[in-house]
């Protein structure tokens, strides 16, 4: 009787779903936010430098995180190819987060120090002479264009306001670490930073 009145009434059963989503969702997310693996950095973990944190507003820009994932999950299928299952104390100091879930091209979480910098190079700046079957873009103009230093500073000061711990001496010298520096120079640093703490000790 009780369910037939639920079920006949539209509104009340919108209420109600609703009333059981929202349960749910606390249920998931509460302990997550008190859990001390969720908000403390894993040993080791420091902000990224003026370069690398360049190379990863260039990451972002060229939508290399909308075909990447950076996210590990603990499933032997993805263990085995990628490396060690992506940790939350890993991301911490990551405004935004870049995990995804689309593949079209490999999850990058582990890509650090797999490959020299010279190969990353050529890879950016025509994938098919190192993969013959790939369909990434090129990306020659970041072999030209130089990092603009003008702003590092003030995003290092922003991110430092949610919690990333840049001192006075990175926000000051951000500009002078990244000047006359490329693109290219950037991308590469921040990529050969991915997922390095965690490799380490496999």
């Amino acid at each position: 009787m009780k369910h037939e009145v639920i079920e006949t009434n539209i509104g009340l059963m919108i209420i109600l779903t609703i009333v059981a989503l929202s349960f749910g969702t606390l249920v998931e997310l509460v302990p997550l936010m008190f859990a001390k693996e969720t908000h403390e950095p894993i040993a080791g973990l420091k902000p990224l430098p003026a370069l690398e944190l360049e190379g990863r507003d260039i990451y972002i820009r060229e939508g290399c995180n909308t075909c990447h994932s950076q996210m590990i999950r603990p499933l032997r299928a993805e263990t085995e190819r990628y490396g060690h299952y992506s940790v939350a104390g890993e991301f911490v100091y990551n405004h935004p987060f870049l995990w995804g879930s689309k593949r079209t091209g490999p999850d990058l979480a582990r890509v650090g120090k797999r490959y020299s910098d010279d190969w990353h190079r050529a890879h950016l700046y025509n994938p098919r002479d190192v993969v013959p079957e790939s369909n990434m873009p090129d990306f020659p103009w970041l072999f030209e264009d130089e990092v603009d230093g003008e702003k590092t500073g003030g995003k290092m000061a922003a991110l430092r306001k949610v919690g990333v711990p840049y001192t006075d001496e990175d926000i000051a010298g951000a500009s002078a670490a990244v000047a006359d520096k490329k693109e290219i120079d950037a991308l590469v640093a921040y990529l050969q930073q991915l997922g390095t703490l965690l490799q380490s000790r496999r």
